[in-house]
């Protein structure tokens, strides 16, 4: 049975899910094995499991090591190659099946290079980072599937916007790095530093919201079932993104003892 579907999804900030990702994949496509949540919430899994068993590697081959630069390989190869085959899943949504796992892997090699780093400088951080990360994942996943916390589009807006905004910042800092400007306190482990990254990890966190109202509606529309796989690797992106946050903020807290 063929069917052709016109729907909006609304808003995400996540640039793997943007509002009209689903449309998109739905237009006059075969939906007879449509995208299911079970069936994104299995390839999720899936990808977490790659991505820490990938971390898993890096840290045993670099942790007690004291030249910490053996890092650098795995942290710039698992960064560049991440960014790259994310850019072709987002453009490519069809290829997702293939190369999610492929990005997975890549960022399971760049995040247990930077955990080696951080936990060899603040032994006990990463666990503590991996803790509060899927601590927030399921809590905000229980707020949303009780109705506690609703992706209305003011709610959509806010966060879009906010995203956006620490977008912008970092873009900034990245752009100004390379002739020696640095952005003054928001990196520094002050007051206002420690408030710039607890800000940053709140935004991180609701991104979570609106991946799941992403994906309840690209479900219940019938998208294609490969849309499972891009759905998924979408929020990862997102977790990693907060894993990070989280992993500057207990960071910058850690350096003020």
């Amino acid at each position: 049975m063929i069917r052709t579907r016109s729907y909006s999804l609304g808003r995400t900030s996540n640039p793997a899910l943007s509002e009209e990702v689903f449309t998109r994949a739905a237009q006059g496509i075969t939906v007879d094995d449509p995208m299911t949540i079970r069936g994104t919430v299995n390839k999720t899994a899936f990808l977490l499991i790659l991505l820490t068993a990938a971390a898993g590697f890096v840290w045993a081959t670099l942790i007690g090591t004291v030249d910490l630069s053996q890092a650098i390989p795995w942290t710039l190869g698992g960064a560049i190659g991440g960014f790259i085959v994310a850019m072709i899943i987002i453009f490519k949504k069809t290829t997702a099946p293939y190369l999610a796992p492929v990005y997975a892997i890549l960022q399971g090699l760049f995040l247990g290079a930077i955990s080696t780093i951080f936990e060899m400088k603040f032994p006990g951080i990463v666990f503590q980072a991996v803790a509060l990360t899927f601590g927030t994942l399921f809590a905000l996943l229980m707020a949303y599937k009780s109705g506690l916390i609703k992706a209305t589009e003011n709610f959509k807006l806010g966060v879009v916007a906010a995203t956006g905004s620490i977008g912008l910042i970092y873009l900034a800092t990245f752009v100004l790095g390379f002739f020696g400007v640095s952005i003054p306190f928001i990196h520094g482990n002050g007051i206002i530093g420690i408030g710039f990254s607890l800000v940053v990890v709140v935004i991180a966190a609701l991104n979570l919201v609106l991946d799941f109202d992403f994906i309840e509606k690209g479900a219940e529309a019938k998208a294609p079932k490969y849309m499972e796989w891009y759905a998924s690797f979408g929020l990862l992106v997102t977790l990693v993104w907060l894993y990070l946050e989280i992993l500057r903020l207990l960071s910058k807290l850690r350096s003020r003892n």
